[in-house]
């Protein structure tokens, strides 16, 4: 009876194996998140490649460090230069774009500081600068906060020596944009978390367009060199499906109120 009772034991062990689901950890922003994207990749990539990817929602300063200590499998960010020098560095095997939307600048409808004329990215900024509108910044060294303070540096402004009006929360994506409905004030986003976000109050995107403004995301697995652990068939396997024609069609499609958040254009790994 008790070699039965192991027999079967053994079975159900073997079973729960077989069936067990791959598991691995990707960083990602919370701009990507915020935006939605997550809800529809993740449930196709479970049923295509019976794998779940747990994602830990965090500004692109802060997936890069999670990288870089191997507490997780693959980066997903939006910041070219941090994720250059993370590769350089020999944290991640190589980056690989996978697509790209655009930052916009949010601001109150009566647009206080007339950014909507503006004839580009500086211009709108230095506008806000010198009418000293309340303006909301990530401040928590995202892939967005990165960006915003580029701008302010080609604008040849500081926010370290901007008042009151410049309000530095230290915060996501969600969360900022929540601040500055409640301002109202200005803020930067990217267009799909813009477009995704519930409470819009008084503001609406008064400016868009300029190159400079481009948003592009990529992945990164870890290096197995420096962390040994890492899944790296796993963030292999993510990646050949992240590039598919089957993740094209699904990013390409993915619409709020008919209009396109991201536009797929993956790449060769560099």
């Amino acid at each position: 009876m008790m070699k039965r009772f192991a027999l079967t034991l053994a079975a159900l062990a073997i079973g729960t194996a077989a069936q067990a689901t791959d598991v691995m950890k990707m960083a990602v922003t919370t701009s990507f998140n915020n935006s939605g994207l997550a809800e529809v990749l993740l449930p196709e990539i479970k049923k295509d490649l019976d794998m779940d990817v747990q994602l830990l929602v965090v500004g692109t300063g802060q997936a890069i460090k999670l990288g870089e200590a191997g507490d997780v499998d693959a980066i997903l960010v939006h910041s070219r230069k941090a994720e250059e020098a993370f590769v350089d560095g020999g944290f991640g095997t190589h980056r690989t774009e996978i697509m790209y939307n655009d930052f916009v600048f949010i601001g109150p409808k009566a647009d206080p500081a007339g950014i909507k004329d503006a004839d580009a990215a500086a211009t709108a900024l230095t506008a806000i600068a010198e009418a000293e509108a309340p303006f909301v910044s990530r401040g928590d060294d995202s892939g967005t906060h990165k960006k915003e303070l580029s701008l302010w540096k080609a604008a040849g402004l500081d926010p370290t020596g901007f008042g009151d009006w410049y309000k530095a929360v230290g915060a996501g994506m969600g969360a900022a944009l929540n601040t500055a409905s409640g301002i109202p004030a200005y803020i930067m986003s990217d267009r799909a978390s813009w477009l995704n976000f519930g409470n819009k109050g008084d503001l609406e995107l008064l400016y868009a367009g300029d190159p400079v403004l481009f948003n592009q995301y990529a992945y990164i697995p870890v290096n197995p060199e420096k962390h040994a652990h890492v899944k790296t068939e796993l963030a292999d396997k993510l990646e050949a499906w992240l590039v598919s024609d089957r993740a094209a069609t699904l990013i390409n499609d993915y619409k709020i109120n008919g209009e396109t958040l991201f536009v797929f254009n993956a790449k060769a790994a560099e």
